[in-house]
């Protein structure tokens, strides 16, 4: 495997697949998912947490491979009003099932971190 990319087991050749490209699809089922502002910074600036675009989301998504397992710390900024844990149980199960189809039934661990809460307006 190079540069941490998780490798799938397909005949007859070999097929890897990068924390970048996996970081990207979670990113695109997490902005789906009901109840979620946006993808925010690990870091707080200030107290504050720090809505990420588009660019940048690669700050607030975390992808690991330990051993078979494809490890995936989101940080997510919730709309102000919503049920904190039935948001992130959305996001952990919408980002699970989506890697899992992408990978190959690949095991996914998805980690979800509330960095704050948004009114929208």
């Amino acid at each position: 495997m190079n540069d941490g990319a998780i490798e799938l087991d397909k005949r007859p050749g070999r097929i890897e697949v990068s924390p970048a490209a996996i970081s990207t699809a979670a990113s695109r089922v997490i902005l789906e998912c009901y109840g979620v502002v946006g993808i925010a910074d690990r870091k707080l600036k200030h107290g504050k947490a720090e809505l990420l675009d588009d660019r940048r989301y690669h700050r607030g998504i975390v992808v690991s491979i330990q051993g078979e397992s494809v490890v995936v710390d989101v940080y997510i900024i919730v709309e102000y009003g919503t049920r904190i844990s039935e948001v992130a149980n959305n996001v952990i199960n919408n980002v699970r099932e989506a890697l899992q189809r992408m990978l190959g039934a690949a095991s996914v661990r998805v980690k979800v971190n509330v960095q704050g809460l948004r009114i929208s307006g």
